[in-house]
């Protein structure tokens, strides 16, 4: 199984992060935070998910051009050349862009589905200061092995 997904994908240490939301919300910033401390780049706008067996791949897009792998817009500056992850990494975690009034202190849900399978998902305002640090938090709390939903 294979989908395309309109977001941003970053890897840290090993784990593939998913950034979600509408054009504007901040997944570039985000991302572009966290390669900043130490994260690699999978892609930017369009994400690559491939399902081989029980685990979520992500990747550059395989029909992308091949001369924007690695490479991202960051607003006010252009298109830049950053860090790039390997070809394929594993989904840990979903990041769902939220508006911060609408971010629940203390979330009911925190799974998404992808692919027939369940994923570790967080809703946060993404260009909230503190974004780069609650996703290597939930990074370490929330992301397991992905699992076939019951």
């Amino acid at each position: 199984m294979r989908r395309l997904v309109n977001a941003t994908a970053v890897a840290w240490r090993g784990q593939g992060i998913l950034i979600l939301g509408p054009s504007g919300s901040g997944k570039s910033d985000l991302a572009l935070r966290l390669i900043d401390s130490g994260a690699t780049l999978i892609a930017d706008d369009v994400v690559e998910m491939t399902r081989a067996d029980r685990q979520l791949l992500l990747s550059f897009p395989a029909e992308g051009p091949a001369d924007l792998k690695g490479r991202m817009e960051a607003r006010g500056l252009g298109i830049m050349s950053v860090p790039a992850a390997p070809q394929e990494v594993p989904l840990s975690l979903v990041v769902r862009s939220t508006p911060h009034e609408a971010v629940p202190r203390i979330p009911e849900s925190l799974e998404s589905e992808w692919l027939d399978l369940t994923v570790a998902t967080i809703g946060i305002d993404l260009l909230e200061a503190s974004a780069p640090a609650k996703v290597r938090l939930a990074l370490v709390k929330l992301a397991r092995s992905i699992i076939p939903p019951s």
